[in-house]
């Protein structure tokens, strides 16, 4: 099979002509297609928004639907952020900050027009529509329709790939929630079943302790060489501070906010603060089997109510969890964290194979969507 590169030889020695968006793109307002309730439904037609959540629900409106299909696909555009998404299924959409973008000319494979698109670098930080004026005049390459095809048979092959490995990856992760639920789901309080429990509050399992409040010009965003260590907040990491609290490994449980109850786990030097709750545990208690069983239970059903919802250290303290013998936790622990790994990790797993092939995806589009111009 020729490569591309010798078909871009033969076809186009000279360099390619570029052409405007405009050009080869035709453009339609979203009015007829917009969804009437907000209500959104868990099945039906999808309501979509051209940013990143693209799909925000269902209805079961009939009127107004967006007919789009394999043969006649559809590019939604968001007018403001200019963020779109190729759409090949029927559709409604939220609200009129949207075009949909279909082709206009013969010349141009709608499908890489759509590839083009991704290697366009602007963004605006102002309020405004963007397609009329400014986004629509933005040029594109356009080698002849056979080079064209090959590029995006190649892309597709590696966004297909990229696919494959997303959705294994949310298997995994409903797999992993399954048996987590499972491995740490025991019989009702006096009992254990064919496993071995005991029930305990909290405070006998382990010490849990608040940490210290720190002055807002102490932290930084990044993480620099004076600010080394994670400064932990009531949902995650607040940001990083000189001076650390605690060394070692930790399960944390956040306390204040809407997401208080957020289970986070800590190894090295850290810095707690006050709306962070430090857990250690106590004998024949292993600290990561406590931070699995913490995160299974749904903490944040503990919270206050109010306009400031929290969890105190006291009402923690009294909630009473399973705790199976210290050999039973690690045996748990240890497939816990294998899943952990292949679902979590970026540093290996399929989150570190997922990010490899987006660079690689990303380091080929633009290779092969730049030509030398007439």
């Amino acid at each position: 099979m020729e490569s591309i590169k010798d078909m871009i030889n033969r076809l186009c020695p000279n360099g390619v002509k570029r052409i405007k968006l405009a050009d080869c793109l035709e453009y339609e307002q979203p009015t007829k297609y917009q969804v009437s309730s907000k209500d959104y439904l868990d099945n039906g037609t999808p309501v979509l928004t051209a940013g990143q959540t693209f799909i925000l629900g269902y209805t079961d409106e009939t009127n107004g639907v967006y007919h789009a299909s394999k043969e006649q696909p559809v590019i939604i555009f968001d007018d403001f952020t200019t963020s779109f998404h190729w759409v090949d299924f029927d559709f409604k959409v939220k609200s009129s900050a949207m075009k949909m973008l279909t082709p206009c000319n013969k010349e141009a494979n709608f499908r890489f027009i759509y590839y083009a698109m991704k290697c366009i670098k602007y963004e605006t930080l102002e309020h405004s529509r963007q397609w009329i004026s400014t986004y629509s005049q933005f040029e594109i390459p356009l080698p002849p329709l056979e080079i064209q095809s090959r590029i995006v048979e190649v892309l597709d092959k590696m966004t297909t790939l990229t696919a494959e490995l997303e959705a294994e990856l949310e298997a995994r992760k409903q797999q992993y929630e399954y048996y987590r639920r499972k491995l740490l789901t025991f019989s009702e309080i006096g009992g254990g079943g064919n496993r071995q429990v005991a029930w305990k509050k909290i405070s006998e399992i382990c010490v849990l302790k608040a940490g210290k409040t720190i002055k807002a010009s102490e932290l930084s965003d990044i993480k620099d060489s004076e600010h080394q260590y994670p400064c932990y907040g009531g949902n995650g990491i607040r940001g990083y501070i000189a001076k650390y609290s605690h060394e070692g490994r930790y399960a944390i449980i956040g306390r204040q906010g809407a997401l208080c109850g957020c289970v986070n786990w800590v190894e090295g030097k850290f810095y707690a603060t006050e709306h962070a709750v430090v857990c250690t545990p106590k004998t024949l208690s292993d600290t990561r089997f406590l931070y699995f069983l913490f995160t299974n239970e749904n903490l944040n059903r503990y919270k206050s109510q109010g306009a400031q919802p929290g969890l105190s250290v006291a009402n923690l303290n009294n909630i009473m969890l399973p705790i199976p013998p210290l050999s039973e936790q690690q045996r748990i622990v240890s497939i816990l964290d294998r899943f952990e790994a292949l679902t979590a990790d970026l540093q290996s797993g399929l989150p570190a194979e997922i990010e490899a092939r987006r660079q690689q995806y990303e380091y080929y589009r633009n290779k092969l969507l730049t030509f030398d111009a007439v």
